[in-house]
């Protein structure tokens, strides 16, 4: 028996053949070509054709929530044929009902007596008036349609996107034009507390699904009238609404004209997210380090706006983008702006201290115990060596086991219910622990060693600043395995040359004005008293350097 014959018996032996009469679906791509998305189409005249246009592209056969109302308009005496469109459920029908439909077919004198409009026609010293009948779309925009917010349309793109945004668009026959009506009307969270940026001294608002209430949340925050506020629309498909934030006086030119280009050169045919966003905006994208900074909070957008930077906002996420950004910004919390100098530092201090425990701490340990031995006290070492005695596995196995069951505890409590989310943690931190080390598969020493890191890893304000290290803690954890200290050197080396090589938005990462550097110009690390906060970071090159004045609290040198 040859090779192909023996691969014909084994797969006779494992493949079920269906009987000839069983229903059998296969999945094919003949379908899946040659699709158009964008319609590059204008407004007819003739309505007929605008609404079978219509119907072909929304399936109104069978969409239930497409709705169009077909009525008959008069104006100046004379019916036209007319019909709305609008998605049950993002349009409010109330304001459609009162101030679309029954403005255009009840009977009132703006649309029953002939109108007439008079024109001004200037030649020379001559002024002559003459009487011109009025225009019906004119005379639409002008006295029959009572609404706040509406706009002219010719493209259909254009007109969809307003559809599918919550807008109703009427048509009139022989206008080659749509009216775009703002009658927005779904359903929306109501704005709340952060859920994950709490602080204790400072506004208690959030970020909401909705662009337009998370920009009068900013616009409110900074109160200001040169803050500028972009329209853009990402995605062939999706044409997700996009906002950029800035203020013109302060930020700097070119930062907003390559935040605008970056953003009107994305290729994409939905956006749906921040997450996607900050991906196709930065650089460096092979490594897992945030380069942008995602909150919240409007207050913390508002204060980055007065700093310089410019806000990204996207329709149908509670989370802003503030860029660039530079590493102090990811270990730094609102709550500091908030509290005296002396407090915001300690609690600064701590956050340096957690970062480097949840980076360092598992590796110090696999180093000293494998190849540093001397570094321990005599008695500390017996005990440690007392304690791993009866393990059978080896330390890397043993720590690698530990943080794992650790970031598996994290997740679930993420992904279970909220009342039974405690109950996760005490099961998996008490009973499990306790049960592996009296099964003496783990050391009570390492236990300690993987809490201590993980509770110093909670302490990082930025969540996605915080995965990074949780990451990169297993690359120090295997270089301590290898070479010990050493090992932890390299590793450490080769992640401050990533560090150093990264910029987000022509800003340097590890920025030396932002650690080392303290002089009147520029602020370092630990928070100044706020009336020393004389100038801007000088790395985002503001319009405006100075953020207040030399003397801020002139009543203590009223003479200065």
């Amino acid at each position: 028996m040859n090779f192909s014959q023996l691969k014909k018996s084994f797969s006779n032996l494992i493949t079920y053949n269906a009987p000839k009469d069983s229903y059998n679906f296969s999945l094919n791509n003949s379908t899946s070509k040659n699709v158009i998305y964008n319609f590059d189409k204008k407004v007819s005249a003739n309505i007929e054709e605008n609404k079978e246009f219509i119907n072909n592209k929304y399936n109104t056969l069978i969409n239930s929530d497409i709705v169009i109302r077909n009525f008959k308009l008069k104006s100046n005496n004379k019916p036209y044929s007319a019909f709305i469109i609008y998605i049950d459920g993002m349009s409010d029908t109330n304001l459609i009902n009162r101030f679309i439909l029954q403005p255009l077919m009840m009977r009132n004198k703006a649309n029953m007596y002939k109108t007439q409009s008079l024109k001004t026609i200037n030649k020379g010293k001559k002024v002559i008036i003459q009487k011109n009948s009025n225009n019906l779309a004119t005379e639409i925009e002008n006295s029959l349609l009572p609404q706040n917010a509406l706009v002219k349309e010719t493209d259909f793109n254009n007109i969809f996107t307003a559809i599918n945004m919550g807008n109703c668009v009427l048509f009139v026959d022989t206008l080659s034009i749509a009216f775009n009506l703002d009658v927005k009307g779904f359903k929306q969270r109501s704005i709340s507390t952060p859920n994950n940026e709490i602080i204790i001294k400072g506004p208690q608002e959030a970020f909401v699904e909705s662009i337009r209430v998370n920009t009068s949340l900013i616009r409110r925050a900074t109160n200001t009238e040169n803050l500028v506020i972009e329209n853009v629309s990402i995605g062939k498909i999706s044409k997700t609404p996009c906002a950029i934030c800035y203020l013109k006086d302060i930020a700097n030119s070119d930062l907003v004209a390559e935040v605008r280009y970056r953003l009107n050169n994305l290729d994409i045919d939905s956006l749906l997210s921040t997450g996607q966003l900050e991906q196709l905006i930065c650089e460096g994208k092979n490594y897992n380090i945030p380069q942008v900074i995602s909150s919240e909070r409007p207050d913390k957008a508002a204060k980055n706006l007065y700093a310089g930077r410019v806000v990204i906002l996207i329709n149908g996420n509670p989370y802003c983008i503030i860029l660039p950004a530079t590493i102090v910004d990811f270990i730094s919390s609102p709550e500091d702006t908030n509290l005296k100098p002396a407090f915001a530092n300690f609690l600064k201090f701590l956050r340096l201290l957690a970062m480097a425990i949840t980076l360092l701490l598992p590796s110090f340990y696999i180093a000293i115990v494998n190849f540093h031995q001397e570094l321990l006290p005599t008695e500390l070492l017996f005990s440690l060596w007392a304690s791993r005695e009866n393990v059978p596995f080896p330390i890397i196995f043993e720590l690698i086991v530990m943080e794992i069951s650790f970031e598996l505890i994290r997740e679930a409590g993420l992904r279970v219910p909220s009342p039974i989310g405690p109950t996760i943690g005490i099961v998996g931190a008490l009973v499990l622990g306790q049960a592996a080390v009296s099964a003496s598969i783990v050391s009570p020493f390492l236990i300690i060693i993987v809490a201590i890191t993980g509770i110093a890893s909670f302490a990082i304000p930025d969540f996605s600043f915080g995965f990074h290290l949780r990451i990169t803690r297993f690359l120090f954890t295997i270089s301590a395995y290898i070479a010990g200290f050493l090992g932890i050197a390299i590793t450490l080396y080769v992640n401050l040359c990533i560090l150093c090589s990264i910029k987000s938005f022509g800003v340097p990462y590890l920025n030396p004005d932002d650690i080392i550097t303290s002089n009147k110009k520029t602020k370092n690390y630990f928070v100044l008293p706020t009336w020393m906060q004389e100038f801007r970071h000088n790395y985002l090159h503001p319009k405006k350097e100075k953020a207040q004045g030399k003397i801020s609290m002139k009543w203590r040198h009223p003479n200065e």
